[in-house]
């Protein structure tokens, strides 16, 4: 694509066509521009764009798209096609600093995110000069640009705070620090000069200030791994301008706002956490300066009113002082009786309660409510902090905290008894404080694991949560219900079973209250009780305790998918799979029904899938279905064939990306049901799998290969007979996943169900070119994996076909070849093969080259057959060899490239292992030595002499064994 007026005039209306609501314009336009982004200066033509268009829309539209085609491909991976041209490469890293610092701020933050994404992958070694380049900006004393390249700073050093320790990490830090801390510091200082001088000037003040968070977070990214000696060294300088900045209050950067933080708020939650760092990490070279910030930030928590805004920092205030509470040398700060009564009184309990803010969003915005209170993405709530604090604080004072809450417990109770329908917030905070006094330790699987022995749950349970979940209207007081089935759900490892039985009738009402954190409450807590395990490791709930409930449960699960707002409610979709997963044959007889809405319900999701989460378990719970039912009646498959195939024709033929991987999953289920024949259904539909669009999806390939070896394995009698002319096409797919180190492993999956189960005189034509093809892969890269799928398939052949041809095919590709691959690969490598089916199919294709081909006897080859015996017993006898070589440590069967739909597995269509010599040979080593035998007594003496000479004493035992186990001898 040249860079002209033309192509960016067309650029630019097919993307005014990708903001159409009109999916008819907007697919096409976005089917286009993903046909043309491989062209070389596509990328400098929409970086020309959101520099030059005189539409602002355009630009901004331009600078997203931009971002995202770099988030896609910039990242190079092996055998995957480079799909930006290095030319391409070496200008955007020219250009983009500079663009994005003269780009107005909508834009520059897509541009500052694109240099990160290039930096994670380039920084440092392919881009050395993006620092100073970045640096030499702090002096131009524009604010502009100076947020930008910190911004970008930011967006570039944000992963410090979560990758793990390595060399190459260090390194790169080493870089970072020596180049950018010295000018950052003086940054930070001129920067809070600039703040008093222009004290009087808010709108100056508003640019220094997000200058000033950026710097803060900068310092957070830089000594999260360790403490740098520079920062040690200016740790005066640091400390005390953070503590005065803590302090300071400038009435001009005050808001009216009471939800959005200003950039105080912004900043001194910032100033918080790092404190909390280097209270928690480098508490000895932080101890000077801590007591100024423990006071610092308590005037702060004390003086800091109850709007959403201050949420934040309220937050991080407390986990402030949680993080120093917990430190056994700050021990002594919290001691005394009165500053413990203060702390419980004047910060836990207040940010305990629930405010006017909070029930808005229990009503109007549930799913974010449910997302922070459930899923513990509350981190920035302040309820989790005082949460928090409470634990921190019980690590040394559980006694007095305890008495000091039980008081407060008590009166909130009794309040709440005097007036419920005025006071129930009293209740709810109650109902917190305690769940947040008794939990000690905590986990997703089990919920809460470890208790405070000072509160008794069972006796609250009973008094406080009961009646609240057996009041018949369910309605009432929703957020009192919500407490009180969260409090079954997180204390379900401690409350003792019967009273979790009596819960759960109650839940299963629960499902029919119209709140929907309530009804999404009440399903996550009864999927968590049908999860949890009993003393012999099966459910704790069993489908017999269950059975006089059954039909209510389904019947509300699926009412409660009708609520507003809980369309694709992944809690309930998740407690459908689970209940179907309890109930096994239980469900059979509500199937028919319930199948119906689940199909039903899988055509809206697939018009416009949107939650990831919702969609996995509606598939788990269709394969579910399936499977419970074919297991009773295997014949019922062809009624959920007909109930499932119309969606799924449609979701193929309208190429429902996110969903074409489960689909294929769950055919596969459908089709390994089937006795050995494949309907004609599937037969119509495989031509298309081969399409090779298809197989250019990562997230495809697993499934895929999955349903191709289920056509192969029903019918492959079928596909030579009436599809032949397809099975080049079936070896096209084989030849391009062989030539991928990520998916070499699943082009052997589906050759050797090839080699399987296609009749042996429809692949004659094609045997020597499928060895051809292996040849050239393992000169071109040999590494352990395919060598371990090569070995199993070169063994397989020669069960299937006989050890003859397996000699014969090789040495006609070129003479002597045969004995190169025993002596190079077979004889070396084989210790490496791992799994038992794989382990057996090696057992007997070796045990068959030893005793069933004759060039093994009188030929050249003949000086292997000692050590290819050798190798056989070792690989009966010695560990198995796992070793990796150290160039290999970085090949990762599922590394996905950039972001596409990756492979999601559903448990509940799992296959199970296919053994394909099954029964026919019980133990290989039995095999092996009534094998010998034979040989021995068509040519007596042959073999005990070849063994006498030269196999080992040991190996020579173990084969001893073996023939007395078989009770025969050589002769």
């Amino acid at each position: 694509m040249e860079l002209n007026d033309a192509n960016l005039q067309t650029l630019t209306e097919f993307l005014r066509k990708t903001l159409d609501p009109d999916p008819t314009v907007r697919r096409p336009a976005e089917k286009f521009l993903e046909s043309v982004e491989g062209n070389q200066n596509y990328p400098l033509l929409l970086l020309t764009l959101l520099e030059k268009s005189q539409d602002n829309v355009i630009r901004v539209c331009a600078a997203v798209t931009f971002k995202n085609y770099i988030k896609r491909n910039w990242r190079i991976v092996e055998d995957e096609p480079n799909k930006i041209s290095d030319p391409d490469r070496t200008a955007i890293k020219a250009n983009i600093v500079n663009l994005m610092l003269s780009s107005p701020e909508q834009i520059q933050k897509q541009l500052s995110d694109a240099i990160s994404i290039i930096g994670r992958e380039d920084f440092p070694q392919k881009w050395p000069d993006l620092l100073t380049e970045m640096v030499t900006r702090f002096r131009s004393g524009d604010f502009h640009i100076i947020n930008g390249v910190l911004r970008t700073a930011h967006s570039l050093f944000k992963r410090y705070r979560h990758e793990f320790k390595s060399n190459e990490l260090w390194s790169e830090i080493k870089l970072v620090l020596d180049t950018f801390a010295l000018p950052l510091t003086e940054l930070f200082k001129a920067t809070i000069e600039l703040c008093q001088t222009h004290a009087t000037d808010v709108n100056a003040l508003k640019v220094l200030f997000s200058s000033l968070t950026l710097i803060a977070k900068l310092f957070y990214s830089l000594n999260f791994q360790d403490l740098p000696e520079f920062f040690e060294d200016h740790m005066e300088t640091w400390m005390t301008n953070f503590h005065g900045l803590l302090t300071l209050d400038n009435k001009l950067l005050q808001t009216d706002d009471e939800e959005e933080a200003g950039l105080l708020e912004l900043l001194k939650s910032q100033i918080c956490d790092n404190a909390a760092l280097y209270a928690q990490k480098y508490d000895e070279e932080f101890q000077p300066y801590l007591p100024r910030f423990v006071t610092a930030i308590w005037n702060l928590l004390v003086s800091t009113g109850q709007e959403v805004k201050y949420d934040l920092l309220v937050s991080n205030a407390i986990q402030f002082l949680a993080s120093v509470c917990e430190r056994p040398h700050y021990k002594h700060l919290f001691e005394d009786q009165n500053t413990l009564t203060s702390i419980c009184e004047k910060v836990i309990v207040p940010n305990m309660e629930f405010r006017s803010a909070d029930e808005e969003a229990f009503e109007d915005n549930s799913e974010e409510y449910i997302r922070r209170d459930l899923e513990g993405s509350d981190i920035d709530t302040r309820r989790r902090a005082a949460c928090d604090l409470v634990r921190g604080l019980c690590k040394f004072f559980e006694g007095p905290v305890t008495a000091i809450f039980s008081g407060y417990v008590n009166s909130m109770l009794a309040e709440y008894a005097k007036t419920p329908r005025e006071n129930w917030k009293h209740k709810d905070a109650a109902i917190y404080l305690v769940t947040s006094l008794a939990s000690k330790a905590q986990t997703q699987k089990h919920g809460i694991t470890q208790a405070n022995e000072l509160v008794n749950l069972t006796e609250f349970f009973v008094n406080h949560i009961l009646p609240d979940l057996k009041s018949p209207n369910v309605n009432e007081f929703p957020v009192l219900k919500a407490d009180a089935i969260k409090y079954v759900m997180i204390f379900r490892s401690q409350l003792p079973k019967e009273q979790l039985l009596q819960a759960v009738p109650l839940l299963i009402t629960h499902l029919q209250a119209e709140s929907t954190v309530e009804h999404t409450y009440a399903a996550h807590a009864l999927e968590r009780l049908f999860t949890m395990r009993g003393p012999n490791n099966t459910t704790l709930i069993t489908a017999a305790e269950m059975a006089p409930f059954t039909e209510q449960l389904l019947n509300n699960l699926f009412k409660a998918l009708a609520f507003p707002g809980s369309a694709e409610n992944e809690y309930i979709m998740k407690a459908i799979m689970r209940s179907f997963s309890l109930l096994q044959e239980s469900i059979v007889p509500y199937i028919p029904t319930l199948i119906g809405q689940l199909t039903h319900k899988l055509l809206q999701v697939s018009k416009n899938p949107s939650k990831p989460h919702f969609n996995h378990y509606l598939f788990e719970s269709l394969c579910l279905s399936v499977r419970i039912t074919c297991k009773a009646n295997p014949a019922t498959v062809s009624s959920f064939e007909e109930a499932l195939f119309p969606v799924f024709t449609e979701i193929l033929q309208n190429d429902v990306q996110e969903f074409l991987p489960y689909v294929f999953q769950v055919m596969s289920l459908l089709l390994e049901i089937h006795s050995n024949s494949i309907p004609a259904s599937y037969m119509a539909l495989f031509p298309h799998l081969l399409q090779p669009v298809l197989w250019e999806r990562t997230g495809n390939i697993p499934p895929l290969v999955r349903l191709l070896q289920a056509y192969l394995e029903k019918g492959g009698e079928t596909i030579a007979r009436s599809a032949a002319d397809k099975i080049p096409g079936l070896l096209g797919v084989f030849q391009k996943l062989i030539a991928s180190k990520a998916n070499d492993h699943q082009g052997f999956y589906l050759l050797n169900s090839i080699i399987e189960h296609m009749p042996p005189e429809s692949l004659i034509q094609y045997r020597k070119q499928i060895f051809i093809l292996l040849f050239q892969r393992l000169q071109g890269s040999k590494t352990t994996k395919f060598i371990k799928s090569f070995l199993v398939f070169v063994n397989l052949y020669c069960v299937k076909y006989g050890a003859i041809a397996l000699q014969e095919i090789f040495d006609s590709i070129q003479p002597k070849m045969f004995g190169m691959v025993l002596e190079k690969i077979v004889i070396p490598e084989v210790q490496k093969v791992s799994g038992p089916v794989e382990k057996k199919i090696c057992a007997v294709g070796i045990t068959k080259i030893l005793t069933e081909c004759p060039a093994m006897m009188d030929t050249e080859y003949t000086k292997l057959w000692t050590p290819l015996l050798q190798a056989l017993i070792g690989f009966f006898e010695l560990p198995e060899d796992d070793s990796i070589p150290d160039d290999e440590h970085f090949i990762d069967i599922e590394d996905t490239p950039g972001y596409q739909t990756a492979f999601s597995q559903l448990a509940f269509a799992g296959k199970k292992e296919h053994d394909p010599i099954g029964d026919a040979v019980g133990n290989p080593k039995i095999l092996l030595a009534q094998s010998l035998h034979k040989l021995s007594t068509a040519c007596p003496g042959r073999v005990p002499s070849m063994l006498s000479t030269s196999l080992n004493a040991e190996a020579l035992q173990f084969l001893q064994g073996y023939l007395q186990a078989a009770t025969v001898q050589l002769v």
